[in-house]
């Protein structure tokens, strides 16, 4: 199966690194041309663009915080604009879990801040990109979600895993609000996947080893595990398919 996006434009937010990167790379492998979004990495951001083009594809590269609704506008008009066409496939992949605490501690401040990187972005880069898609008559949205929507995540990301609960559920209503336009909306939840920003950040050696253990598969995923369906959800081929999640975690949870 050779999945060819060819003419597509996309766009992968928080793509300077880890799972974000690899969709970029991914989708621009298949033909598509990539708006590399990022926050504050911009080298990283360059480099993703870069590994797309010198493999023959094309990318643009753009900036801006999505827990800002002028930003987000802006953000989807200079994608639209980059190669002088709508998007066609839109990847909310930009989120973080900021900081691990528990509901007993939890602020107002840090609530908010987690929901609004992980779920504001999705509806509002989502809202912003709907009207081109509609125009279009099709389009793919791709949504990031997370193992820890079914299992409520390690200590201290009780409020991380309701807002990944709450992009998985999102999806499904976007599906059926957005059908009648020709626009699908998937999710993908990945498991305990390494080579990334976030488990560099928020998970012990002791807490990877355990992580692994608890795999049916015998080891952690890594950023092509999740990339490739990604691709998927983007094509033809899944052509009949919306409202969906796609599980990555090898066997660690199973519906």
């Amino acid at each position: 199966m050779k999945i060819d996006l060819s003419n597509k434009v996309a766009l992968v937010t928080g793509s300077g690194g880890g799972i974000g990167r690899a969709i970029a790379i991914e989708l621009g492998g298949c033909g598509a041309k990539v708006v590399v979004h990022y926050l504050g990495n911009r080298e990283g951001a360059e480099e993703t663009a870069n590994e797309i083009r010198k493999a023959g594809g094309e990318a643009a590269v753009v900036q801006a915080d999505l827990t800002d609704l002028e930003q987000i506008e802006r953000l989807v008009a200079e994608a639209e604009k980059a190669f002088g066409s709508g998007l066609d496939i839109l990847v909310n992949n930009a989120g973080n879990m900021v900081e691990r605490r528990s509901i007993e501690n939890m602020t107002y401040e840090l609530y908010k801040e987690i929901m609004d990187v992980n779920v504001l972005s999705t509806v509002f880069v989502t809202k912003a990109a709907i009207p081109g898609m509609k125009a279009r008559g099709a389009g793919s949205i791709i949504n990031m979600s997370s193992l820890a929507a079914h299992n409520g995540g390690g200590p201290g990301s009780g409020i991380y895993a309701a807002s990944k609960g709450a992009v998985l559920t999102l999806t499904k209503s976007l599906a059926k609000e957005l059908a009648p336009n020709g626009i699908r909306v998937n999710c993908v939840a990945p498991g305990f996947i390494e080579e990334t920003k976030f488990h560099a950040t928020f998970t012990s050696e002791e807490g990877k080893r355990a992580s692994i253990a608890g795999i049916p598969l015998g080891r952690s995923g890594v950023p092509q595990d999740i990339s490739g369906i990604v691709a998927y959800f983007a094509s033809s081929y899944s052509s009949f398919i919306t409202g969906e999640t796609f599980e990555i975690n090898g066997g660690n949870f199973m519906r």
